[in-house]
């Protein structure tokens, strides 16, 4: 037998170890220090519990629609922060920006006649702006993105209370489509079990797109049984989600638009040749650099992505309070989307992460605010405990990133 029949043998044996090749190598990953979205499942596991325990309203349905809609507006400020995060990077004003995108609404919108669209247009435009600006001083002057956005914090939150002056605040039209997609429009019953259905076809479509692809070039690729059952177990989990809620109000348009910029980050990540270089420029810029990639253009767009994707949060926080105000933007909105993306799973060292990341660190965030809320706890108890679910994802994370080091050099 040949070297090559050999080689495509073994690949053959590789493939046809199914689920309990998948199995070990779960196991083996995790042993490594790549514990990928497990710390997050089993935390949102442990606060479901408890919570149901200590109040059963916890997973009412209508209170779960409620936490999707609170979830949506700072879900998107930390996808934002994933892709600076991921580049080992940092931005402490997407806080102010939001509210000052926010006030531009307001201010274009409703005090200045301008439509809508338009608005809304010049409030992201704006964040795409200040986050130019970022990555110049990153670029240029080799400024740190701490202090640059520190600056750009107190900048923003000063522009925000010029514009909107005196009276402090502004009323959006509660009747206008602005504020009913931030606060009652709901999907229909087909739509969501739509929604829920197509993520596990689309898994399927591109895991048997990649196992062709891989068995022609006679490399190994997960069995057929694997993918099958990841589809499967995808599809189930989110059908049940999707009747559950439709038992209350329904899904949220507002979270199925967050849910979609996810999707489309995940795959620019994923299978785009930009993100790529992201990865690689998180990782080790000096030799993506070295490798022919533009790491400072990469950077800007890191940081005009977050500032953008701020605006728009700033936006949906708008919309879902149907107004535009002196507080928007302050608070723990900077503690809880930089919380979300870290607790999700992106690394604060840079190199990893996933969009999924603020997806599912944002529900955990929303869980703990609305359990604490339902049990009539004081905020101050709320950021106690943010405080220190933020300090444990990030010790974790250290703790993983030192057995894969160490894994990698035994």
């Amino acid at each position: 037998m040949t070297g090559a029949q050999l080689d495509r043998a073994d690949a053959r044996l590789r493939q046809d170890e199914g689920l309990a090749g998948a199995v070990r190598g779960f196991i083996d990953r995790v042993r490594s220090g790549d514990l990928g979205m497990l710390p997050v499942f089993v935390g949102l596991l442990l606060i479901t519990v408890v919570f149901a325990s200590l109040n059963p309203v916890f997973l009412a349905p209508n209170n779960l629609v409620n936490l999707l809609f609170d979830a949506a507006a700072i879900g998107l400020i930390s996808l934002g922060v994933v892709c600076v995060l991921l580049l080992g990077e940092i931005d402490l004003s997407i806080g102010s920006m939001s509210g000052l995108a926010s006030a531009m609404v307001g201010v274009l919108w409703v005090n200045s006649g301008l439509p809508m669209p338009l608005a809304v247009l010049g409030a992201v435009l704006a964040g795409a702006v200040v986050g130019a600006i970022y990555g110049t001083l990153r670029n240029r002057f080799e400024m740190p993105s701490f202090v640059a956005t520190l600056s750009g914090l107190l900048a923003l939150l000063g522009l925000q209370l010029y514009l909107l002056g005196a009276t402090g605040s502004i009323n959006l039209p509660y009747t206008s489509g602005l504020v009913r997609f931030g606060q009652i429009l709901i999907m229909p019953d087909w739509l969501s079990y739509l929604a829920a259905i197509l993520p596990g076809a689309i898994l399927l479509g591109s895991g048997l797109r990649t196992m062709r692809r891989r068995r022609e070039a006679n490399l190994s690729s997960p069995g057929l049984s694997v993918l099958l059952v990841k589809a499967g177990v995808l599809t189930v989990a989110l059908l049940a989600c999707a009747a559950y809620l439709n038992q209350g109000r329904g899904v949220p348009y507002m979270f199925g638009v967050f849910t979609l910029f996810v999707v489309a980050l995940d795959y620019a990540l994923r299978r785009t040749k930009w993100g790529r270089s992201m990865f690689a420029v998180g990782g080790n810029a000096e030799a993506a650099r070295r490798s022919g990639i533009n790491v400072r253009r990469i950077r800007l767009s890191a940081f005009v992505l977050c500032s953008s994707l701020a605006s728009l949060g700033g936006v949906f926080a708008a919309s879902r309070l149907a107004s535009a105000s002196q507080q928007a933007g302050t608070g723990d909105v900077n503690l809880n989307a930089i919380a979300a993306a870290v607790i999700g799973g992106t690394s604060l060292f840079g190199g990893r992460g996933s969009a999924w990341s603020a997806l599912l660190g944002i529900i955990v965030i929303q869980a703990i605010s609305n359990g604490l809320t339902l049990l009539n706890l004081s905020s101050s108890l709320r950021y106690m405990i943010t405080g220190a679910v933020l300090a444990i994802a990030v010790i974790v994370d250290s703790l993983a990133r030192r057995s894969r080091a160490s894994h990698g050099r035994a």
